[in-house]
């Protein structure tokens, strides 16, 4: 995976690209980074990439042109890579939408700055608009390292365990199980038994079961479009959570229809 990087502000990438995962990954050859200047593409001695907005307000707007010209040398050489803008107005971000980046060879991840680009590139060269959440940022940065961090996990060979990115919270609608190493006891609490018992079926059931609590007491929401087996819905009314399960589906699908 090719991942390429427009910024006025390549020095925030640095670091974290040279840590963890992200370098193990880049060592192996997984991923390949490059952090392109915006500011390189832009004309005058002050290598200007923002300006007044037409029709005055609040802010700057970042120029066409450099945008333009810095995704067009990308491309002279990956004509098929995907442009993805970085912007609170995109599509909101999730793991459904990393697992679709993650299908992809390359992409271009634009950083927007200021009052957001000029509406001409965005409608010429962008084939995607994403938000990491309804919140501003000061830049695209940020959301970009975020979108690499996910995309990269998904790649297969790059986790130590190949199970990790497939169990993960929102691999499925359901917010991952507690998770408990050593020591067994801690402050007084000790490690659920089931989880010690060596049986790997009950460890499963335990796991699967807490993992719907959790879901039902933080992020309901979640549920709504979750499809249970037959094996799994007999777990839940064994543990007298169906009807819970039941019930929040049915009422967020209701509020959707009434909404």
């Amino acid at each position: 995976m090719i991942f390429d990087i427009l910024t006025i502000f390549p020095d925030l990438f640095e670091s974290p690209l040279k840590e963890g995962i992200l370098r193990r990954a880049g060592a192996k050859g997984l991923i390949e980074t490059h952090i392109v200047n915006i500011r390189d593409f832009a004309d005058g001695p002050q290598a200007m990439t923002d300006d007044r907005p037409f029709g005055g307000g609040e802010g700057m707007v970042m120029k066409p042109e450099p945008l333009a010209l810095a995704v067009e040398a990308r491309k002279a050489t990956a004509p098929s890579a995907k442009v993805v803008l970085l912007t609170p107005q995109g599509r909101q971000y999730t793991q459904g939408i990393a697992e679709e980046l993650a299908r992809e060879e390359h992409l271009i991840l634009v950083c927007g700055r200021y009052e957001g680009v000029d509406e001409r590139f965005r409608a010429g060269y962008v084939d995607d608009e994403i938000s990491i959440g309804d919140f501003i940022l000061t830049g695209g940065e940020l959301a970009a390292m975020i979108i690499i961090d996910s995309v990269t996990r998904l790649l297969p060979g790059v986790l130590g365990c190949a199970d990790s990115a497939a169990k993960d919270t929102f691999s499925r609608n359901l917010l991952k199980h507690p998770q408990y190493t050593r020591p067994r006891v801690f402050n007084n609490l000790q490690v659920p038994d089931e989880l010690l018992s060596g049986n790997h079926e009950k460890i499963e059931e335990y796991r699967f079961i807490a993992s719907v609590i959790r879901t039902l007491e933080r992020r309901p929401e979640l549920l709504k479009d979750e499809i249970f087996t037959a094996g799994e819905m007999k777990l839940l009314r064994r543990h007298k959570l169906g009807e819970r399960v039941k019930a929040v589906q049915e009422n967020r699908r209701k509020n959707d229809v009434s909404g």
